[in-house]
């Protein structure tokens, strides 16, 4: 069974820096795409940020300059570097992998959520 443990939320000021990070484990050959997703008080889940397996990112536009996806595909981990950190940045983010390989493992996989709380 695949797994996701993320790491590294927690409370910061407005302006503040936060890493987040997210491994994935399991028996797993190779994950197409991985990612970050947010959701705030009483909103829906959204995208954060995707990065698929050469590279190529994807971001909200709210947060395109602040926040950098990258990935480890040695590790089968994803990391979330969020920068200048605003109020509304505030939500449980959420890990996402899509492992590829091998056909047992193959999936839509999300983590346990991990609270980023900015204080203005």
């Amino acid at each position: 069974q695949v797994q996701l443990v993320e790491s590294g939320g927690g409370l910061v000021q407005n302006g503040g820096s936060l890493r987040l990070s997210c491994a994935a484990s399991g028996r797993i050959f190779s994950i197409d795409r991985m990612g970050w997703y947010r959701q705030g008080p009483e909103k829906q889940r959204a995208l954060v940020a995707v990065i698929g397996s050469g590279g190529s990112t994807n971001y909200a536009d709210s947060v395109k300059g602040r926040f950098t996806i990258s990935r480890d595909n040695a590790k089968n981990t994803v990391y979330l570097q969020m920068n200048n950190l605003k109020p509304e940045d505030t939500a449980v983010y959420y890990c996402n992998a899509v492992v590829g390989a091998p056909q047992a493992s193959r999936g839509n996989y999300w983590g346990q959520g991990t609270q980023v709380t900015v204080s203005s």
